[in-house]
């Protein structure tokens, strides 16, 4: 019985048995030839608003999967580039003014059409360029509902089953950060560095309460520390929050990137001597370029002794967290105060989808707890502990939760290890393959700790040059030509950067579940036919 009652929905699947409703629609050629003459006044709510209505989405999803169909297609193009001018001027009647008038729905499919040839395909197997890479279905299918639902998180009230999926994920994911019971609180906010940000309020208000009605002219001179290779986001914080940028601590890293823990202990006792309070450490789990790991136990202890709050931003690396292989490098996590992780990096959710975890329950609502009167009443007929908002430090939020539950129900835990184990693999594929090969020059020795795999490419004119000024100069000039003539072509996409005294140099990082080593294989055979005669 239950075969045949799997089966029969499958028969009734066939397009010859599809809705009747759908099927006339997407049959009439008379109806689409109407787009021209219709307009969005003509779409619901209007009177006999439906049938446009319904027209109108299905074009809608036949450009969208369409679009989608082609970015898994390796023969098309990641991008179609063109400069900003050129597309400030207009391309064959894509046009980006806007206009007094309304414009109809047949304007308005092809904008939709153009919007996407001319954006970048990073769902795209050969899109490298990001840590967020990637077009996971049903996370795409989330959004969509996600948007169609066009709700608020911030009261049980207007959002009833998506706060209770935000509750219950987080709970999930502060359990396998490694907290007793998932015991804590937490938020999805709109991206790491927001995360962060809220780490460092929140520590903040954990030692010096006072400063959220006084401000910073009741505490003392309060020192941060973090990497000096950590996300700039930290930097950008300690500036809006009013600690100030000379109050941020660059912390000195070894050869790989990672924090010298004797380093963080100097700097905190000479802070001390000069009469500053060291308040917060910043643990990088996968620094942005290296994809270093700092060694979490160990800058634990050195806080644990100071009296100092650790927060590990694990926005590219908590992904790591899912999988048994790999989830020692963040050893000592569950000794965090707090810890950023964004499920749209290494765990390929759609974007934006970020989470602030917090150990101790409670500080994210006193640290920005408002009171508003007219939305979170306190003789609500519901258990007011689930509106969520005022734990926020905006007041409209969007609903990042859907897609990444929905993600995890489809996958499961062991799906997204899979991945995740799957991408690193990749990464070591590709450092093995390039560590030797003629031309190739690692930023770093020893296989990469993440998925970042940074390395030089030397044309041959380079090759024999003796190390110096010059061989520098012309050096930091290669990627940014072999990027651009990628970028013109349209084949594939890598980023480059330098970091401190390093020449440019191309940053690999993969989080993409189409990628594959043939891509691998690609971009390797790409970047030696556009740099060969540099």
């Amino acid at each position: 019985m239950k075969a045949a009652g799997f089966c029969a929905p499958l028969r009734m699947a066939q397009p010859r048995t599809c809705c009747p409703v759908i099927m006339e629609i997407r049959a009439s050629d008379a109806q689409r030839r109407t787009f021209p003459t219709l307009f969005a006044r003509d779409l619901l709510p209007a009177k006999n608003g439906e049938e446009p209505s319904l027209q109108f989405l299905l074009e809608i999803v036949e450009i969208l999967t369409n679009y989608v169909r082609k970015t898994f297609d390796r023969s098309t193009k990641v991008l179609d580039f063109h400069h900003p001018h050129q597309l400030l001027e207009g391309m064959e009647g894509f046009n980006l003014e806007l206009s007094d008038q309304p414009e109809s729905l047949e304007q308005i499919l092809v904008d939709c059409r153009d919007t996407l040839k001319y954006g970048v395909r990073t769902g795209h197997p050969r899109f490298f360029n990001q840590l967020s890479t990637g077009l996971d279905i049903v996370g795409l299918a989330g959004e969509w509902l996600t948007s169609t639902a066009n709700t608020n998180m911030f009261t049980y009230e207007i959002a009833p089953v998506f706060v209770l999926m935000e509750q219950l994920t987080l709970k999930k994911m502060r359990e396998i950060v490694g907290w007793p019971d998932g015991e804590g609180d937490g938020i999805f906010s709109p991206g790491g560095a927001i995360s962060n940000m809220y780490s460092v309020m929140i520590a903040r208000y954990k030692f010096f309460p006072v400063v959220k009605t006084k401000g910073m002219a009741a505490a003392p001179r309060l020192i941060l520390f973090t990497s000096e290779h950590s996300h700039y986001s930290i930097k950008k914080t300690s500036a809006a929050l009013g600690f100030g940028t000379e109050n941020l601590i660059l912390l000195n890293t070894d050869e790989r990137g990672r924090v010298i823990p004797a380093d963080l202990e100097a700097k905190v006792i000479e802070a001390k001597q000069k009469g500053y309070v060291p308040m917060y450490v910043n643990a990088t789990a996968g620094t942005t370029v290296y994809g270093a790991f700092d060694p979490i136990n160990e800058l634990a202890d050195i806080c644990e002794k100071h009296n100092m709050w650790l927060h590990v931003d694990g926005a590219w690396g908590g992904g790591l967290l899912m999988s048994r292989k790999h989830r020692h490098k963040l050893n000592g996590v569950e000794r965090a105060n707090s810890v950023t992780w964004n499920p749209h990096k290494m765990m390929g959710v759609p974007l934006q989808c970020s989470a602030i975890l917090v150990r101790e329950r409670g500080l994210l609502q006193g640290c920005n707890s408002m009171c508003a009167g007219y939305l979170f009443q306190q003789d609500k007929q519901y258990d007011v502990t689930y509106d969520t908002g005022d734990k926020a430090i905006q007041c409209g939020r969007h609903v990042d939760i859907f897609k990444f539950w929905l993600m995890w129900k489809a996958k499961g835990t062991v799906g997204f290890e899979q991945h995740i184990d799957k991408c690193l693999e990749l990464s070591a594929y590709l450092y093995h393959k390039i560590k030797n090969r003629e031309g190739f020059e690692m930023v770093f020795n020893g296989e990469p700790q993440h998925t970042n795999v940074c390395f030089w490419y030397l044309p041959p004119s380079l090759r024999n040059l003796p190390d110096g000024k010059e061989r520098r100069e012309r050096l930091h000039k290669v990627a940014p030509k072999i990027k651009a003539l990628m970028m013109e072509s349209g084949t594939t996409m890598v980023g480059y950067q330098p970091q401190g005294n390093k020449v440019n140099f191309f940053r690999m990082v993969i989080s993409n579940p189409a990628a594959t080593r043939s891509d691998i294989d690609f971009l390797v055979d790409e970047i030696e036919r556009l740099g060969n005669d540099l």
